[in-house]
């Protein structure tokens, strides 16, 4: 996380009026695939709502909040801002008045002077723009990144500078851990459901598998008076407890903030690699989370989900509100709900009446284990 976001850019370099008339173009051609806002100060007190000083920071929030404008108060902090904009995929600042630890640079040389005062700021310089008339950065601005490829473009090379920061979007897209919940207590089947064998193992070593290929890292989720001898994966017990699998998710963002977490449950015995892959290719990372569904009618299934590091906030937010239902949080957020184009493989197994209709009705599925 930076100051304000995850993806976060400071402007610096050049005038106030530039950064923002900048800032402005890259957040309308950029919104309609990402969730934009724009971080600044105001210059006039008397524009402030409700006698804010000139040091308050204003947010223009474009897309995903609907040009709404935030206000900061001077002394409100990073924390705050980060609350604020959680759902941000990119935050550009004016790095006039605000620092990011990412920078875009331009390099006008009636500016020359205040920029080489904040050369320390100058951290994680992604893009070097220079204005009409200029051919070149300055000499010390090349000697303080020749250790750096960073691209060089012109200021009004719009369609360029976009097509660079889309690149470091994607770059940074969150990586996605897969979390098989295998803490449940079982209690209507009488057996845990992780350990019963639809596929010639354990449920929870078919699920473990079935994600290894599309995940960097698989964990077994469990609770902490849970022993799993002999995890084929590493296990993430639950710091929160008695939550069930709300507790679990946070538990694995607690691990990993900064992943996005594919959570299965084990009480689908139908699910198979074509229903991973199509959940994997729905994937939309700009939302809270994507979810399959059996239908449009229906409600999303949040144990079948991919959660993205921008929901840890909400889930605790929710959680601080008595919400302690996972799907109550989908339902009630912004994510991408894909229609299951085999609504089978969503179908629960819970009690020994249900797993034996399962195993009646589809027979050519499961081993005889």
């Amino acid at each position: 996380m930076g100051n304000f976001g995850r993806n976060e850019w400071a402007i610096l370099g050049t005038t106030c009026g530039t950064v923002q008339q900048l800032a402005g173009k890259l957040v309308q051609i950029l919104s309609p695939a990402y969730a934009c806002a724009y971080a600044d100060t105001s210059h006039n007190a008397g524009e402030m709502p409700g006698g804010m000083n000139a040091n308050g920071t204003i947010c223009e929030y474009t897309d995903l909040l609907h040009s709404r404008q935030l206000v900061f108060r001077a002394n409100s902090g990073v924390y705050q801002q980060r609350s604020v904009l959680n759902q941000a995929d990119v935050v550009f600042v004016n790095g006039n008045h605000h620092e990011a630890i990412r920078q875009i640079v331009i390099v006008d040389p009636n500016k020359e002077v205040s920029l080489k005062k904040r050369s320390a700021q100058l951290t994680n310089p992604d893009l070097i723009l220079l204005t009409e008339g200029v051919s070149a950065p300055f000499p010390w601005l090349s000697d303080l990144l020749s250790d750096r490829d960073v691209p060089v473009l012109q200021l009004n090379d719009i369609p360029g500078i976009i097509a660079v920061i889309r690149k470091l979007l994607e770059q940074r897209i969150p990586r996605l851990k897969a979390l098989v919940l295998a803490g449940g207590r079982s209690s209507r089947m009488g057996t845990d459901k992780g350990a019963i064998n639809w596929h010639g193992v354990p449920q929870r070593e078919y699920a473990a598998t079935l994600l290894s290929e599309f995940c960097e890292e698989v964990y077994f989720s469990c609770r902490p008076d849970q022993a799993l001898d002999q995890a084929p994966c590493p296990v993430i017990p639950d710091s929160f407890t008695d939550l069930g699998p709300y507790g679990a998710i946070l538990s694995a963002f607690r691990y990993d903030p900064t992943a996005a977490w594919l959570v299965l449950a084990c009480d689908l015995p139908l699910f198979d690699k074509a229903a991973v892959a199509e959940l994997v290719s729905a994937r939309s990372p700009r939302s809270v989370a994507t979810a399959l569904r059996l239908n449009s009618e229906s409600f999303p299934e949040p144990l079948v989900a991919i959660w993205e590091p921008k929901s840890y906030q909400l889930l605790l937010a929710f959680l601080g509100q008595g919400v302690s239902c996972p799907r109550k949080v989908l339902i009630n957020s912004d994510v991408f709900l894909k229609d299951a184009s085999r609504p089978e493989v969503l179908i629960n197994v819970n009690s020994k009446e249900e797993a034996e209709e399962i195993r009646t009705k589809y027979p050519d599925l499961f081993s005889a284990g």
